[in-house]
Order: C-alpha cells, then structure tokens, then sequence
C-alpha cells in the first residue's frame, strides 16, 4: 500500500525532463485539437522550453507580446530565472494544478532541467460586451448587467464598494467543469456565521459541474423542496452592492450572467434598488401595491371559484344576474373554466419566452384574440373569467423577482383546488397553510419571515414602506451583522441653520 501510495506522489509531480512533461501532457489531453505545444529557447539562459497552451482559450497577442517576445528575443542578466511582462506567473510541481491551469486558460511554461512549471496569465476566455439586464430592467438606476465572466462580475461591484474591506473567496466547484464560485462579503459588517454556513455548504457539493447559478442554489438552500425561494438571484450590480453593504452575502458563479444573495427574507423579493432612487413615498406606494398583486395572484380564482360554487349569497342581485346571464352558456364549471382560462395563459407566457422576439409578439397576439374574443363567443368561457383571469396575471407581472413570481403561479394552482372543494373554508386552510410555511423557513439559519415574526420594529422603515433615506441609520436587524450602523446625520446641515 506504502509503495502504491509513493508511485501515485510520483506520478503526481512534474520531472525535470522537458520530453517527459510533454509526453505526459500530450497523454492527459488526448482528442484535443485546440491544445499547442510550442518548444522555443530562452535566450537569456539558453535553457530549452516549451510553452503549452489552449488555442481558444489563450489572448494570442498576450501571449506574443508578454511571453514569447521576451523569452526568445530579450537578453538580461544570467543570474535572472526568466523574463516576461505577463502580470501573473505562479510555479506549480504537481500536474493536478497544472490541468485546471491549462483548462482555465492560462499558458504553462516547462523548462528543461526543472521541476517547477509556471503558469502565465494570458486568458483570452470569449465573453459579451456589458448590457443592459434582460430580467431587471433599470428605471433610474445603472443601465449595466452581469456577463459571464465571474471577474469581471466581481470588478463590477467593486466599482460600487471601492473599500479594502470587501473580501472575495474562491472556490472550485465540480469535478469535470471547474467552476470558480466566488463569496464576496464585507468582513467588518458581515456576521462570521453566516459566512462559516455558505462556505461549508458551498465546499461540500459534490457534483460534476455547476453550469450556473440556479443549480448552485438548490444546493446550498436550507429547504430547496419548499415552493418559496430563500435566495435572491439578481442580474443588476447595483442591486449586489446594496445588498452586500446590508450585511449579506454575494455569490459569484463564473460562467453565469446573474449572482446570489444570501441570506434572503420574504419581504426583500418585493424591493428593488430602483426604490431608493424615487422619492420615499413613491417607493412606498409601490411597495404596498407589490404585495397587494402577490396575494391577488394567489387567491382571485380561487376567491371567483368559491363565490361561484359555494357562496353566491354574499353577490349583490344586479352582479348575479350579469354573472348568471354570463355563464348561461358555459358548459363547464367554475374549476374546469378557470383551468382552460389558466393552462392557456401559461402555455402562452412559455412560448413568448422561448420563440424568438418577432414570433413572440405575434404569438401574443394571437393568443390575446382567441383568449379574449374567440373562446367567449364560442361559449366554452364566460366573460367574467376573462376578466379574472387577466387581472391575475397582470398582478403577477407586478412582482419584482422572477423566482418569486414562478412560486405564485405554482400556488395559485393549490388555491384553485381547495376552493373547489371547500370554499372560503379551503381559501381560509390555504392561508394559513402559508403564512405557517413562511414563519417555519429559514435561510442560511436566518428567519425568512422576519421582520414580520419574529417582530423586528427597527427593519419596518424598510421593509412594507420605505422611510426617507436619511431616517435608515441602522443596517437591518435581521443580517445581524457586526456594524449596525449604516450611516450618521446626513442631514446635520439642516440642524445648523
């Protein structure tokens, strides 16, 4: 076993042989067209190298400038190890780093006689120019959305949080994809146990690959089979930086145009950095009016159900009439309409994302005559469900947050149900159901119902209404990070006239 043991150590580590480190490398990366092995002399030593590299993955002019001109053209002093004017050259002597190097791009440099190679930084990784946000579109905000390349996500929020204390962890996640999954946090704000959660739950995933940052969350949730999200996903940069400086966490998934923020309570799925750019009261409104338009896309049909089946005592003569003469027709029940009516929608929302943009504005409105025109003067649905329907999902479009919204159109589903077998009885178990689902979540160990319960009276001036910026000193309470004090008198200036 001891000699096993010795032969892999062995086997592991780069040999002084420049021939043998090219068979070897050659052996590794086998059907790899893309990979160069270029040998070449280092002129100021007259040691015989090579430079291996991915074509695809490399800067060519990097690499011609920075390291191959100065290594076969400059001549220095011969005391010196090598010259080149990359930023970044690490040793490694065993291959299992060397791999992932060469994988992520970097150009690996072997030198006869040594065994030590140097990885040079010369990625030249294909990436998208910075656009606007495709699923958050900003109002007054930054008009800058994440790309795919995890440093250049990690540099766009230090622009926002230009502060040495912004630390960045890096892990590498998978064992075929590499996935470099960054933590970014404040560390004199930011409460250590919350970072200690998210590093071990992040370092203990064991997979193949993560592709992006979706799959990362339902590995570190605290309850990934509940129907509520626990984890904010954002594709904005502003919105990461406002979060990090609350006291919460950023996950950075490399090869993913959107970043997580943890810990996540209920109520911050209804904000938006564009709350702090309009006047207080505005924002406010808004606010009230998101989680209005959450619990009316929930309940509406289910209420419309019950009202129809069970209780139609509590409807106003004249409205029962219209709604009677509306129905006459229809031959199915109330379920069964608000079914089609429902399926239908969802059926068209999924093509509008999926087709191309021409194809899809035209699918909507199509589906919008045969919705609102067709089915109605065939008698398969009333008018009345229509309206019902079209209010619903105009509500859900109100909500801010993606994950949310695919949570709503999953409960309103259940409501539906129970409406039609119960009632307002069924509506009633429903809510409750709920509201005790909500207070029994957690996220990162973190209530996900606070500030609601447990009550936290200091996180309500930001929380359902938003008080004016100058009245929030205090960072939430429910962070619980390590400097409550977000910000002093900004408006001292008032005081001294």
């Amino acid at each position: 076993m001891d000699e096993q043991s010795a032969t892999n150590t062995k086997e592991e580590n780069i040999t002084k042989s420049l021939n043998e480190s090219i068979r070897r490398i050659e052996e590794i990366f086998t059907d790899t067209p893309d990979l160069i092995i270029r040998r070449l002399c280092i002129k100021q030593t007259g040691e015989q190298a090579a430079i291996v590299y991915m074509e695809e993955l490399t800067d060519k002019t990097s690499l011609n400038h920075d390291v191959l001109s100065p290594l076969q053209l400059e001549v220095g002093n011969p005391a010196e190890d090598f010259i080149t004017t990359v930023g970044y050259v690490k040793p490694y002597s065993q291959w299992d780093e060397l791999k992932l190097s060469i994988i992520l791009g970097y150009s690996v440099l072997f030198i006869e006689g040594r065994s030590t190679a140097y990885a040079l930084d010369t990625k030249g990784l294909p990436q998208r120019a910075i656009e606007d946000p495709q699923q958050e579109p900003s109002l007054k905000g930054a008009h800058q959305g994440f790309i795919e390349t995890g440093s250049q996500n990690i540099a766009m929020i230090r622009r926002y949080i230009a502060d040495k204390e912004l630390k960045v962890k890096r892990y590498i996640v998978g064992k075929r994809g590499q996935t470099a999954v960054s933590l970014l946090y404040l560390e004199d704000v930011t409460k250590p146990d919350i970072i200690k959660v998210l590093e071990e739950r992040i370092q203990s995933i064991d997979v193949d690959a993560i592709i992006n940052t979706g799959e990362l969350a339902e590995f570190i949730e605290d309850q990934p089979l509940a129907l509520l999200p626990q984890i904010i996903t954002t594709e904005r940069p502003d919105t990461a930086a406002s979060q990090i400086l609350q006291g919460r966490c950023v996950v950075v998934v490399d090869g993913s145009p959107s970043v997580l923020v943890a810990p996540a309570t209920f109520m911050s799925f209804f904000q938006t950095v564009d709350d702090y750019s309009s006047r207080w009261s505005i924002s406010s409104f808004l606010r009230i009016l998101r989680i209005f338009a959450f619990f009316i896309a929930i309940f509406l049909p289910g209420f419309f159900i019950s009202v129809i089946s069970f209780h139609f005592e509590i409807i106003p003569l004249k409205l029962l009439l219209t709604l009677g003469e509306s129905r006459g027709q229809v031959p199915f029940p109330p379920f069964v309409e608000a079914i089609i009516m429902e399926i239908t929608l969802e059926m068209l929302r999924e093509a509008g994302v999926r087709l191309p943009a021409p194809v899809g504005q035209t699918v909507g409105i199509v589906g919008g005559i045969v919705i609102g025109q067709a089915v109605v003067q065939a008698g398969l649905i009333s008018n009345v469900m229509v309206i019902v329907v079209t209010f619903t999902a105009i509500s859900s479009f109100i909500i801010p947050n993606q994950d949310m919204m695919a949570a709503v159109r999953i409960m309103r589903f259940m409501m539906m149900i129970l409406a039609t077998w119960f009632g307002f009885v069924g509506l009633v178990v429903g809510m409750m159901s709920f509201i005790g689902r909500l207070i029994t979540l957690n996220s990162l160990d973190t209530s996900y119902s606070t500030p609601i319960a447990p009550f936290r009276a200091m996180d309500w001036k930001d929380t359902l209404l938003r008080v004016p910026l100058w009245m929030m000193n205090n960072r939430p309470v429910s962070t619980k990070s390590r400097q409550s004090k977000r910000q002093g008198k900004s408006r001292g200036w008032k005081e001294n006239k």
